[in-house]
């Protein structure tokens, strides 16, 4: 059974940092692209990052590049978002997804959550003064 787990969200002040976990189980994310989606009250979920975990190769969308960072410890079978310098627009649930077809990133702009097979149940990450 394929099980994603996420983990690390919390409440924090804007410029603050936090790093999101997925671990995965009955899949191993080291021939896979992992996906990492957030969904803010009223808007639709959005990518912010992939990985393509056989190369390491990234992607980000704009409004998050230069600040989260996405990595992944394939021997933890778990990929990391870790997120800097944090703003009120960052509050969101978190995911992360991926799909048993897929082993390399799309462009950002191009990811449709529909696309994606298997999703965590996500983490609430809130910035607030």
């Amino acid at each position: 059974q394929v099980q994603f787990v996420e983990s690390g969200g919390g409440l924090v002040q804007p410029g603050y940092s936090l790093r999101l976990s997925c671990r995965a189980s009955g899949f191993t994310l080291n021939y896979h692209a992992i996906g990492w989606f957030r969904q803010a009250p009223g808007k639709e979920r959005e990518a912010v990052s992939c990985i393509t975990s056989v190369d390491g190769a990234t992607d980000y969308s704009d409004s998050v590049k230069g600040r989260f960072t996405i990595f992944s410890d394939n021997a933890k079978n778990t990929v990391y978002l870790q997120m800097n310098n944090l703003k009120p627009g960052d509050t969101a649930v978190y995911y992360c997804a991926a799909d048993s077809l897929r082993s390399v990133c799309p462009g950002i702009a191009t990811m449709r959550p529909l696309e994606y097979e298997y999703w965590g149940q996500g983490t609430q990450v809130t910035v607030s003064s």
